[in-house]
């Protein structure tokens, strides 16, 4: 057992990096996949969410913070490859922090939460240098953007044609502006708990999760 490591990154705070890490943690989980994230985030947003969860269905992966890793990062997270199918960094919003840098020293996969418009992409051209200067050394880092919090059933136009400018490949997925998210987290769990409600917030997990898998076929 190798695991497949994924980061979630973005310089801008807001972007739904989180809740991300710790909805494809609970997909690739259900999926039958032994799954470890890591909080390497400050503000421990995965570790708070994890904690959450009461104490007769915890959260369905293992969540390790190691924030206080800083540079040495990617050192921590190659001791437990061995030991999960997956690992899923949660990045700190900071193009300075070293945790980023070094996290994608050792993933496979970047993913680059972006709210679909100008503001908010303007603010996320940080990453893609850090992620270019990455490659330098990590040459098998694929980086890909994925719209989060989108507020229509599909991106218009002008929007699409704004991501791609960023010029990293955009995902096929994407996550909406959805209730279920945040009351996951306040939960502890994830959209696959909540019922048939936040069925809509599942399909869009699953459809993540199967985009990524496809990615190493």
């Amino acid at each position: 057992m190798t695991a497949r490591i994924i980061v979630v990154t973005n310089q801008k705070g807001g972007a739904g990096k989180s809740t991300i890490v710790m909805q494809l943690a609970g997909a690739f989980t259900r999926a039958g996949g032994k799954v470890l994230v890591v909080d390497g985030d400050p503000q421990s947003t995965a570790t708070r969410w994890a904690s959450s969860a009461p104490d007769e269905t915890p959260f369905p992966a293992a969540v390790v913070n190691l924030a206080q890793a800083g540079k040495q990062l990617h050192r921590e997270v190659r001791k437990f490859v061995e030991d999960y199918d997956w690992v899923i960094i949660d990045c700190p919003p900071s193009v300075d922090s070293p945790v980023p840098q070094s996290a994608l020293l050792v993933a496979d996969i970047a993913i680059v939460p972006v709210i679909p418009s100008p503001p908010d992409l303007w603010a996320a051209m940080g990453i893609k240098v850090l992620i270019e200067n990455a490659q330098t050394v990590n040459e098998t880092l694929r980086p890909f953007l994925l719209a989060n919090m989108v507020q229509t059933t599909a991106l218009g136009k002008e929007v699409l044609q704004l991501l791609d400018d960023f010029g990293l490949p955009l995902l096929k997925a994407s996550f909406g502006l959805r209730t279920a998210y945040r009351q996951s987290s306040v939960y502890g769990s994830t959209v696959f708990e909540l019922g048939s409600h936040a069925r809509v917030a599942q399909a869009e997990v699953e459809a993540l999760k199967n985009e990524i898998l496809t990615l190493w076929r």
